[in-house]
């Protein structure tokens, strides 16, 4: 099919099995290798400290979902959160990833000399510019230090962590010039960007960095900032918010250390573009010093600054990529400036990598599926620097009219190469266009290796992934291995003093590994991919320490103590043994009983207080459930109730058993062992309620608190058959999810005749009683109305037609109906509340607080009229809330 170059730009490579702009394995367009290779045997390690390692305080890889409560589809305990888990699963969501999106390593070269300045960041966080320098002599390369064997550092002045760094070098214009200026430096932390001058100190024949000084923004985070390649001492800084300055060195007060950058005011808000959910990426100066390019997450834009207005322009779109990239969450992620000339860049998205010429917007000119898990590093090279110090000239024209993109993720330890040309210079006598240069993808994408010492055979592969899958899933395994913090190709003079020529060319590669160590490898072009590594193919991958995290050579000196929970009970319990292992237990300490000394007799006339004050006195009688209801001030499940029925039940000496004073649970403790485990239970509140007593505090306690319940209800539920001289218990004719069933048996009817249902009839199971929809139905033997209401909430795509359908959120119901108090209807007599009664029209469920009644003074009860007033505004505005309130028959305050 004969398609326009225009057209042929949309069909990415990688996609198809044949990309119109790809040349591939062409006899008559001879581009050489274009695949490398390291060599094992060029591996040394410049510089090693452990004072290198990054200190990087991150916390385990724990999602949101983590702490969602979900449940299984037969779990006793359902939860609304298993519906809405998978909402709040975000898997390139890491703020450990957020740290490795930079290059760490940057290499700034002596003009007319074989010297280099390696810069990085240091300090106990990453907060000071670290450096040393590389020199040849004599064919070998020196490492110069600081007298104490250290790197070299530069400050701030601040404690921010460094996040990026940007070398400019001087032109070559000769060493001794009259400032000594080898090159400009600028340094980025979250909130400022710091400015450096590297000068050759002629005293101590190396270079010195001076701090020139810094900007800090005070309320909005630096995004991106990048050195102009016109002007040698203007930069671009982007902030978070969108907002662009403009920063010149010349225009610099000496005299002090802030800068004063010129804030470049861009109309954003008039392009049309929608902002929600969009992050600003990258800036870079394009082919004039006042025109830039600047990406956003959804698009990219040219800005022109050359008139006096300013002049903004959609280059590129996200939705231009729906094609090939139809997933909801593409979007760009990485820009770069990139060759022949200044009129192209270079822009990586989800799946894609774009080359783009501002001269033809919207129309990229070419493009590739990268297939790169979040890539946020892209730097652009020529080929000729990959392809340098050779010793066959065969390829040398490919070498120079080529240019490579290397993208790739830190994090994710993957780096891929992509190569591009023009095809016109293989044609005698042809002259490239600038305007078309027909550009095509030289090969497909290949993966490069930066860490230079892994086999990429099948085995070492598979026991890769073991020793990933091996680690808990909230542990990441970057945080594990040794990974490259940053890398540095060196230029072609400097390599080729250092090794012998490669048959086809290569290159020499400094890295920086996240175990504190400097290498130096040496790569070389070649036509396959090298698999097997033999010199590192017998080294295990063992994720074995925390590489990124501070480590101490201090050893644990405390001693350590094991504690052992026996779980028979909970193992009985789940097996439908639990009566019969129970009575075992029970015959066997009535054997060996002896006299003890009995509880604290303060807590057991304490727990008949609690009980006393909702109408259970100590020489008590089974009480009616409809007194149970009278509890129920709070929402409750119908299970609920059934449970505080079973336990008002229970005899005053098993409830002494299950709560103790906390003081007699360390004493119980200090008994069973002389190393005291340290056991956490929940007080027993002032405010009156039932056992098993919901609405409790958590520690610390006093030891005059009551704690507990300190036995499981099951439990306790087969001693008190026991004690009441049920004889079939062994032969597991009691049952204690029989008797719970029962009693929601007995709760369900009670709950048709007192309460009102907010739907209407529903039928919720089989033993279950209609739910009566008269609102003017009385208590039994009362004439008073129905002040309870029985409801379902309503989850995500349930609503009561589905409930009246059986189509409930969770398959059993007994969970998901609710009961709850309706709260008296106030009088219509304007009278001023000054406590917490002033709440009491605003919600359908009766408020209890445990706190002290405060008076609220005027000052305060006007704040809370203005929030109860916007309060009841949303109410109005929220229909399903409407909704419920009529079908509760409770009337809010206007």
């Amino acid at each position: 099919m004969e398609l326009s170059e225009e057209w042929k730009s949309f069909f990415p490579t990688g996609a198809s099995t044949v990309s119109p702009l790809l040349l591939s394995r062409s006899h008559s367009l001879p581009l050489g290798p274009l695949l490398f290779n390291p060599n094992p045997n060029s591996l040394s390690v410049l510089f090693s400290s452990p004072s290198l390692v990054p200190c990087l305080h991150l916390p385990p890889h724990l999602f949101p979902s983590r702490f969602l409560l979900t449940s299984h589809p037969h779990s006793i305990l359902p939860s609304t959160a298993s519906s809405v888990a998978s909402l709040f699963s975000f898997p390139n969501q890491n703020d450990a990833a957020s740290l490795f999106l930079r290059n760490r390593l940057h290499l700034l070269y002596y003009p007319n000399r074989p010297n280099a300045v390696v810069f990085f960041p240091t300090g106990a966080n990453d907060d000071k510019l670290g450096f040393f320098i590389l020199a040849v002599k004599d064919s070998r390369l020196d490492i110069l230090l600081d007298s104490n064997g250290d790197v070299f550092r530069a400050s701030t002045g601040s404690a921010h962590r460094i996040l990026n760094i940007s070398v400019n070098p001087v032109a070559d214009s000769g060493l001794f010039n009259e400032s000594h200026v080898i090159g400009y430096l600028l340094a980025s932390a979250l909130y400022s960007v710091h400015w450096f001058a590297v000068k050759h100190n002629s005293v101590l024949d190396r270079p010195s960095v001076f701090y020139l000084g810094g900007k800090t923004f005070k309320t909005c985070p630096v995004v991106h900032a990048c050195w102009s390649p016109h002007i040698l001492e203007e930069s671009l800084v982007l902030l978070e918010n969108g907002q662009l300055f403009l920063f010149d060195l010349e225009s610099h007060d000496t005299t002090g250390a802030a800068f004063k950058g010129t804030r470049l005011k861009v109309p954003w808000n008039d392009l049309g573009f929608s902002v929600n959910n969009t992050v600003w990426l990258s800036c870079e100066f394009s082919w004039h010093p006042r025109v830039f390019v600047v990406a956003r997450s959804d698009a990219v834009f040219l800005v022109d600054f050359r008139l006096k207005e300013c002049s903004v322009s959609c280059l590129m779109k996200i939705e231009t990529l729906r094609m090939y990239a139809p997933g909801g969450n593409e979007r760009f992620l990485a820009l770069s400036r990139v060759g022949p000339d200044d009129f192209y860049f270079a822009v990586a998205s989800t799946s894609l990598l774009l080359l783009c010429d501002m001269r033809k917007p919207l129309v990229p000119v070419l493009q590739w599926m990268h297939g790169i898990e979040g890539p946020c590093f892209m730097s652009v090279l020529s080929l000729s620097n990959l392809r340098s110090h050779s010793r066959d000239d065969a390829f040398k024209l490919a070498s120079e009219s080529g240019f490579c993109i290397v993208l790739g993720s830190f994090w994710n330890c993957e780096f891929n190469i992509f190569c591009y040309g023009s095809i016109l210079p293989f044609r005698k006598g042809s002259v490239t266009s600038k305007i078309n240069p027909n550009i095509c993808a030289w090969e497909l994408p290949f993966e490069i290796k930066l860490s230079g010492h892994e086999c990429h055979c099948g085995s070492c592969l598979l026991r890769k992934e073991f020793s990933k899958d091996a680690l808990p899933e909230w542990v990441d395994w970057q945080l594990k291995k040794e990974i490259v913090l940053g890398f540095g190709v060196l230029s072609n003079d400097l390599a080729a003093l250092l090794c012998e020529p490669d048959e086809n060319g290569g290159f020499t590669l400094i890295r920086l590994m996240s175990s504190g160590r400097f290498e130096l490898q040496r790569y070389h072009a070649s036509w396959t991919q090298a698999r097997n590594m033999k010199d590192f193919h017998d080294q295990v991958f063992c994720l074995d320490r925390h590489l990124l995290y501070p480590e101490s050579d201090e050893k644990y000196k405390f001693r350590k103590y094991f504690h052992y929970l026996k779980l028979d009970f909970l193992y009985e319990y789940a097996g439908g043994d639990l009566s019969r292992f129970l009575v075992k237990k029970l015959e066997k300490n009535c054997m060996d009983a002896q006299d003890e000394e009995p509880f604290c007799d303060e807590v057991h006339e304490l727990l008949c207080e609690k009980l006393n004050a909702c109408g259970f006195g100590q020489s008590r009688s089974y009480p009616a459930v409809t007194s149970v209801f009278n509890d129920v001030k709070l929402p409750a499940s119908l299970h609920e109730v059934a449970l505080r029925r079973l336990w008002v039940d229970l005899p005053m000496e098993l409830l002494q058993l299950a709560f103790l004073s906390y003081a007699e649970c360390h004493k119980v403790v200090g008994d069973l062992d002389q190393n005291k485990i340290a056991l956490e239970f929940l007080a027993v509140p002032d405010l009156p309620q039932l056992p098993p007593f919901f609405l409790r505090k958590s520690s610390p306690h006093g030891n005059e608190d009551i704690v507990g319940p300190v036995i499981p209800f099951p439990v306790l539920l087969v001693l008190n058959e026991f004690h009441n001289g049920y004889s079939n218990l062994e032969g597991d004719a009691f049952s204690v999810e029989a008797e719970l069933g029962l009693k929601y048996k007995e709760v369900m009817q009670v709950a048709g005749e007192i309460a009102v249902s907010a739907y209407g009839p529903a039928h919720l199971d089989d033993h279950a009683v209609s739910l009566a929809e008269d609102g003017e139905e009385t208590w039994v033997g009362s004439s008073k109305p129905k002040s309870f209401l029985l409801y379902h909430p309503i989850a995500f795509n349930s609503s009561a037609t589905d409930l009246v359908r059986e189509k409930s959120v969770y398959s059993n119901t007994i969970y998901d109906t609710f009961i709850s108090h309706v709260p008296e209807k106030k009088s219509n007599e304007k009278t001023e509340s000054v406590g917490q009664e002033i709440f009491d029209d605003l919600c359908p469920v009766e408020l209890r607080f445990a706190a002290p009644v405060n008076k609220l003074e005027p000052q305060g009860l006007k704040a809370c009229n203005l929030l109860k007033r916007q309060m009841l505004k949303w109410q109005n505005n929220f229909d399903s809330y409407k909704e419920f309130c009529i079908q509760s028959r409770f009337e809010k305050s206007t």
